[in-house]
Parts: C-alpha cells; structure tokens; sequence
C-alpha cells in the first residue's frame, strides 16, 4: 500500500519554513533584498498571485506544490507564468509565451495559504522564496483531482494533484534537458536565449521519446510519470505546455529554485535530483522506477546511486546518449566521462537493466530486443 508518506513531516528538501535554523549570509541578502523590493512593488499597486504546480499522492496524503507572486494589476491572469500549469495534468494549455515572462514576476515569502483538499481544509505559509512544497492529509481516490489554494485576500486557483493507485506497481522518472527537449542547457548564451527569449513552441523534442513513454504506459495507463530536473521552478509552466504540446503523458515536476540556499550561495543541482530521487522511494515503496535521463552530465551517477541505495526500487536505468557536439557543450569533451561510464557499469554489476540508445526510438528498440518492454 502507498502509505509510506507521513503529513506534516518535513523531508529533506523540503521548502517548508524553519527546514535551517541558521540562514547562509547568501540567504539572508537576498531575502533583505526581496523585502525592500516587494515593499516597493506592493505601494505600486502589485498583488499577490498564486501559481499552482502539479503535485501528487496515495492514499491518505498529498505533496502540494506552488508559489506565491507578486505581479503588476495590469497583468492579466493569462500572461502569468502560471498560465497553462494545468497542461501538466493533461488538460488544455493555454497559449505559449516567451519565456522572459516567466521571470519578470517578485516572490512573496511567508505568505498564507489556505489549501481545500476534498473535505479537509489546511493553513499553511510559504518559505522564504514564496514555494509551498508540503505533504498533506487527504481522503482522495486514485486518479488526477483538483485542489483549491487561497490566498489572504480571497483569490483562488486550482493545483491539479496525482493520486497514484495503490495497486500500481511501476512508475516513470524522467529528465528534461536534453532527455526530452533540447535545451543545450550547459551553453550559456543559448540557455538564455532559449529560456528569455526565444518562443517555447520554438523548443525541440528529443525524437522518439513521447513514443518511448507511450509504449512503457501503454499497459497500464495508470502509470505514475514525474519529470525531474534541475531547471527553475519559473519554466514550470512552459515545460508543461511544451511536454503536452509533443505527446508526452501527464505528470507533476520535481524542479529547483536559482539563488542562494540555507546553506550555501548556489544551489547543487545533483543533489536536488538525488533528493528528490530518495523522497520517491521513500514516500512510495512500493513503487518500481524506470528512470529516464541522458548521458551528458551527472544522470549516470545519480541513478546508479540510486540502485545502490535503494535497489529493489529501481527497474531500470534508460540513457539518451548524446551527440559529440551535445557532450562538448555538456562537459567538454566529445564522449561521456569516466565517472559516468564507471556509474552505468556498476549499476549493471547490480543487477540493474541500463539501456542506451542516441533517441527514443533506439531505447524502444533496445528494450523490446532484450524483453524489457
């Protein structure tokens, strides 16, 4: 039964306020910083916003994502970065933007929420860069439900929320940069370019691998599917118009916040996925995870810790392998490391499936070749 989960609990992780008792110097100047300017916007007229996030769930409990936002009266609740979030449930998207809009928005720290989750109502308050992330109690059935957030003021929005099946017993984890879309993250001109200016229908998928998750859900439709990626929470609803726009299947993302942490002044994005990777096996035991990523940077390493540490939860390991040209943007060099060769082989020597192919349409065939579909 999916009941690992307890409400209330702060994980590792976690953005619930009080997670550090002692906020790094890097922590501390930018909240001063986002008091004078949220200060200054409010007397200008911004409002508090909402922006829900896709969460999911078993039975009994819920995780709850979103973020609370400052944005000018003017702005319409359409030209939001929030607008299309539903897209990552499967419902309609609403048109695409540049994603420069994503980021023109101010956070609003230690906001009141109150969250209506079928017959239950909590209060909870967001951490100090404006995100919700909690684990709630709740008495919905399997399937995708709509979940109510309030602000102060009375504004409303809906976060849709993926209650997973107690009897399924297989799910999806899977990267985004370079695994679905190609992002060529690591360039950072491009990067920009790709993130603030140029239009997200403009953004390439990964050939094959809406085909490849279709196939791997094709059996069982009730399929958890997560997307998780060290990319900022604000592409949120960008990466779900874009992921729904391309055939890809349903599914909350596990993303990150740029800036200064509690800890430190830069956040580490493989221990955001290796977090985050331990929460779903943590809070989901019963689940097996095909974990999906690519071959240029740290996905070898992360999944195959991931084995190591929690081996009966992990079904298999699949690999977009990248281009000479794509790995020189990743690392530098025209193949992958050494640590990333030496992590595919030791999860191998675990028992654990790792398949490799240059698109989804190659994985497909590797995985029905070796009777792993």
């Amino acid at each position: 039964m999916l009941r690992a989960a307890r409400p209330g609990v702060v994980r590792p992780g976690s953005s619930h306020p009080g997670a550090a008792p002692q906020l790094h110097v890097g922590a501390r100047l930018e909240d001063a910083f986002d008091r004078r300017l949220a200060a200054r916007l409010r007397r200008r007229g911004w409002t508090v916003r909402i922006e829900p996030y896709a969460g999911y769930g078993a039975p009994g409990w819920v995780r709850v994502l979103a973020r609370t936002l400052l944005a000018a009266p003017t702005v319409r609740a359409a030209d939001l970065p929030g607008a299309g979030g539903s897209a990552q449930a499967g419902s309609a998207a609403a048109s695409a933007v540049r994603g420069w809009r994503s980021f023109a928005t101010a956070q609003v720290a230690g906001a009141p929420l109150e969250v209506r989750v079928g017959d239950r109502t909590h209060h909870v308050v967001t951490d100090r860069g404006g995100y919700l992330d909690v684990l709630l109690e709740a008495d919905l059935p399997p399937g995708w439900h709509e979940i109510t957030l309030a602000g102060a003021d009375g504004s409303t929005v809906v976060a849709p929320v993926h209650v997973i099946d107690p009897d399924v017993r297989i799910g999806l984890v899977s990267d985004i940069d370079d695994t679905v879309m190609v992002t060529r993250l690591p360039r950072l001109f491009v990067a920009a370019w790709n993130v603030f200016v140029r239009h997200e229908a403009a953004r390439e998928p990964v050939p094959g691998m809406a085909d490849l998750y279709a196939a791997l859900r094709a059996q069982d439709p009730r399929i958890p599917v997560v997307y998780l990626s060290t990319g900022a929470w604000n592409a949120a609803p960008a990466i779900g118009r874009f992921l729904r726009r391309h055939g890809f299947p349903a599914g909350p993302m596990l993303l990150t916040d740029w800036g200064p942490t509690n800890t430190g002044w830069f956040r580490s994005g493989p221990r955001h996925k290796v977090t985050q990777l331990r929460r779903l096996m943590t809070e989901l035991p019963d689940i097996q995870w095909v974990l999906v990523g690519d071959d240029g940077q740290h996905d070898p390493e992360i999944y195959a810790g991931a084995a190591r540490q929690f081996p009966d939860h992990v079904r298999s390991i699949l690999l977009r392998q990248l281009t000479y040209g794509e790995h020189v943007l990743a690392h530098g060099l025209t193949a992958p490391t050494h640590e990333s060769v030496a992590a595919e082989r030791a999860a191998m020597r675990g028992g654990i499936a790792v398949v490799q192919g240059e698109d989804g349409f190659e994985l497909l065939r590797s995985l029905r070749a070796r009777n792993l579909h």
